[in-house]
């Protein structure tokens, strides 16, 4: 369920791999033991074009969305992890990241849902 969108410029991918980065998120996500295994799914967007505050710094940004029910203090606890393991692996890329969104039980649906 937990969906894991991965904003980057493009330069990280020459840092490290597309599949390491992905993993590294999967893999600390499932560490928290907030979901089921097999459920998480990260996604990575590198971007070529962008401006951070008029400057081309190297920047990594997630976005996380799960379902509901989880605590505040999970989802510190979440985004903490992730962005603790990022930073050890990346430590000169200046920018980051993550914000958690929840999705409603009441209006979410997917393909077998339906």
């Amino acid at each position: 369920m937990p969906h894991f969108v991965i904003d980057c410029s493009e330069n990280i991918i020459s840092l490290k791999s597309p599949n390491e980065i992905m993993q590294k998120v999967y893999d600390t996500a499932e560490a928290t033991n907030l979901f089921d295994k097999g459920d998480i799914k990260v996604r990575i967007n590198p971007f070529k074009f962008y401006n951070i505050g008029n400057s081309k710094d190297d920047f990594i940004h997630i976005f996380a969305n799960i379902m509901e029910g989880r605590t505040s203090e999970q989802k510190n606890r979440l985004s903490r992890s992730i962005i603790s393991e990022l930073k050890r692996i990346f430590p000169k890329v200046p920018i980051i990241s993550m914000n958690i969104r929840d999705f409603e039980n009441a209006t979410y649906c997917n393909k077998s849902m339906v």
